[in-house]
């Protein structure tokens, strides 16, 4: 599907400035996890992120935000993009101010350019259902709706904010009642059996002035931060501001700072088999396995052994014996090991390599 004269001119805002600290010792500072291929096959979380969008969204309108010090990854992963579409953040202050920056950046070449708000880490199965989803949104959007996609539930989930849906508003599309901070057990399965609330999937769509707008009434000192970058654009010293003043932006998420404040929201639902790509644990779950559960290299040996996840440099032979259940990364300076179950604990081994002072190997 393309493009049509018809459709609303929409731009991607792809944030990319996350470390992926679950994804310790693959992902470091300089390789963060939206750079690394870790929902099978070879292509990295931020390439499939560009190329999902690219029958509605050309280069030249794909904006990537991240840090100063993966600008040049980025670029090197995205050759495609003209160099002053990726916005480097010299500190990260969350997601207001960096959806803020890219919205103020679109208003000055297309103030009713409609914002895609996208992560650059999530996993999509079912890409044709996804993009019906995306234009939906899109199309409800340039009506000047603020709107955020939900994706429906498969479990009581404790890790995922919810929306509550409310009446109808058009075909695919419904009121968000109301935002709900991540449940515990018991209430996410009353979620569920309600049939009435979405997980909360993160990706937000906006006209530039729409977003720009309520930012200035819930976010008044980001909104005059984002005034000062207009103005130097106009002279050619967005940069400079940026560096000067970026880390004196409130440090907010566009979820709590904007979103959550609004009166009127419009939430698209989703059926498109999308994960977060969380943890190794999901890693495992994307993957492609053998006949005993194992995601392995394919010249590895498994004795006696199943449901294991195990990444290794090329070439490096891994033989399994008699164990299950485990997730083992190898890489040239470090290696993990651990039961499955536990992968949410590997933020505490970067910790620990923190609190040392190991930071080469962070």
């Amino acid at each position: 599907m393309t493009t049509t004269s018809s459709d609303p001119r929409v731009y991607a805002v792809v944030m990319a400035g996350g470390q992926g600290t679950r994804f310790w010792p693959l992902s470091r500072g300089k390789t963060p996890k939206q750079l690394l291929p870790l929902a099978g096959g070879e292509e990295s979380l931020l390439r499939a992120t560009v190329r999902r969008i690219a029958d509605l969204v050309p280069p030249e309108r794909v904006l990537i935000v991240t840090g100063l010090g993966l600008r040049d990854a980025v670029l090197a992963e995205l050759p495609e993009l003209p160099p002053e579409n990726v916005l480097a953040e010299p500190v990260g202050r969350n997601t207001a101010p960096c959806v803020g920056w890219a919205a103020a950046t679109v208003a000055r070449r297309d103030p009713a350019g409609v914002l895609a708000v996208l992560a650059a880490d999530h996993f999509i199965r079912d890409e044709p259902g996804y993009l019906e989803v995306v234009r939906r949104a899109v199309r409800t959007a340039a009506s000047g709706e603020m709107v955020t996609v939900g994706i429906r539930p498969t479990r009581p989930e404790t890790g995922y904010g919810y929306l509550e849906v409310g009446e109808p508003l058009a075909d695919g599309v419904f009121r968000a009642k109301r935002f709900v901070e991540k449940p515990d057990r018991a209430r996410a399965e009353d979620f569920l059996r309600a049939g009435t609330f979405l997980w909360n999937s993160g990706m937000f769509f906006f006209r530039a002035d729409v977003v720009l707008a309520a930012i200035e009434r819930f976010l008044p000192q980001l909104a005059r931060g984002l005034a000062e970058y207009d103005v130097a654009a106009k002279s050619g010293e967005e940069t400079a501001a940026v560096a000067r003043t970026y880390a004196t932006l409130p440090s907010v998420s566009i979820d709590t700072g904007v979103m959550e404040r609004a009166e009127q929201v419009a939430v698209v639902p989703g059926d498109f088999g999308w994960s977060d790509v969380g943890s190794w644990t999901t890693a495992y779950e994307l993957a492609d396995k053998d006949a005993a559960g194992n995601a392995l290299p394919s010249d590895a040996v498994a004795v006696d052994s199943e449901r294991n996840y195990v990444r290794a440099p090329h070439g490096k032979l891994v033989a399994l014996v008699g164990v299950a259940d485990l997730v083992i990364v190898d890489t040239d300076d470090a290696l993990l090991v651990m039961p499955r179950e536990r992968a949410q604990d590997v933020r505490a081994v970067v910790d620990a390599l923190r609190a040392r002072g190991s930071l080469d190997k962070l």
